[in-house]
């Protein structure tokens, strides 16, 4: 289906009612799906998404200035805009088999994207709204970090234990990074001006130097088992890692290469995303919960409680002016939906949070 037509769906699934604020408007009886939440967060709408029910998601990210957010749908093959200004998909871009790793691109605005299923890294003009360009790559791309300094992006290959680094300016690859692990979640550091990459099968964090995209020293993450979502706190120099193994929140401070606290979470956990604003990190566990923790002070940090969501759930997508958080459903109640929860964060003295 070309994109015209793709656009024109989105657009009558949206004047149809593709929104659905969770407010007391159902008729008395009507059965209705239970909002998610908890004491952090409240689920204040869904979105429903034109691709096919019942099928995996993967990465979500946003473009801040111009108020998009990304969604990938591995299992469809198909990338979904989202405006957050209103909460309507505008485009649904084909063209990305397979896709898992996202990540907008300032200089050309563009979105790169990480295509498993044929080993290619797709580039969106969002201008166009299409794949206008594929860079060939090794087995499994899967996150995507951008050094916006550095023109660079950094893709981990999961399965190819490597790390290709791509020219932004030029969209070609210049070199690969090889490891003795499959590589996790990497993530830029604007602060250090460091790429840090999980090494899963070690339990181990890798510094690269982008000045070089050379190896600058590997680190043990103590007491983590399969180290794979990242999320950076560069202003308090801390990382976020969550231990698929063991289910637990590592916390990795980058200036002592060490790990300051071990904190359980929801079975499953997958993406951790981080909210400067308000102090909390949040990770999706695909048990069903949404695990939030809370900073109390660059060294003091506490689990809050695991927010219900449906299953499967194991991606999450913030928006960091409204502190607003998105997360695709494949299934509720147990049947095979495609929709996109919306949730306000609730700053107030029980998770310490003050929103400033």
């Amino acid at each position: 289906m070309n994109i015209q037509v793709l656009r024109r769906a989105a657009a009558l699934t949206v004047v149809a009612g593709a929104i659905t604020v969770l407010a007391p408007l159902a008729p008395s009886g009507t059965a209705q799906p239970t909002p998610a939440g908890g004491t952090t967060l409240r689920q204040v709408a869904t979105i429903d998404l034109p691709g096919p029910p019942g099928r995996r998601f993967d990465y979500l990210t946003t473009d801040d200035e111009g108020r998009h957010l990304f969604s990938a749908h591995l299992a469809a093959g198909l990338l979904y805009v989202i405006d957050l200004r209103t909460n309507a998909v505008v485009a649904t871009i084909p063209d990305v088999p397979g896709v898992e790793g996202v990540a907008y691109i300032g200089e050309g605005r563009k979105v790169y994207t990480s295509n498993w299923h044929e080993n290619k890294i797709g580039v969106v003009d969002l201008g166009q709204m299409k794949v206008v360009k594929k860079i060939p790559t090794e087995d499994k791309p899967d996150g995507i970090a951008y050094a916006a300094t550095f023109h660079k992006a950094y893709v981990s290959d999961e399965r190819a234990k490597a790390l290709a680094v791509i020219d932004t300016r030029e969209d070609r690859a210049i070199t690969i990074i090889r490891f003795d692990s499959e590589t996790g979640v990497p993530q830029y550091d604007p602060v250090a001006r460091k790429v840090y990459v999980n090494l899963q099968d070690q339990n181990v964090l890798a510094v690269v130097d982008p000045s070089t995209d050379t190896v600058a020293g590997r680190y043990p993450v103590a007491g983590c088992k399969g180290n794979h979502g990242m999320a950076i706190d560069a202003e308090r120099h801390r990382a976020f890692l969550s231990c698929e193994g063991n289910d637990v929140l590592a916390v990795f401070n980058l200036d002592t290469k060490k790990v300051i606290a071990t904190l359980p979470m929801a079975k499953g956990a997958d993406v951790v995303q981080f909210d400067p604003g308000l102090g909390r990190i949040y990770v999706a566990c695909g048990s069903g919960a949404i695990s939030v923790f809370q900073i109390d002070d660059p060294d003091r940090f506490r689990k809050i409680e695991d927010v219900r969501v449906p299953k499967k759930v194991h991606s999450l997508g913030i928006d960091l002016k409204t502190h607003r958080l998105y997360a695709p459903a494949e299934e509720e109640d147990g049947r095979p939906v495609a929709k996109m929860l919306v949730f306000e964060a609730i700053a107030g003295p029980s998770s310490g949070a003050t929103g400033k």
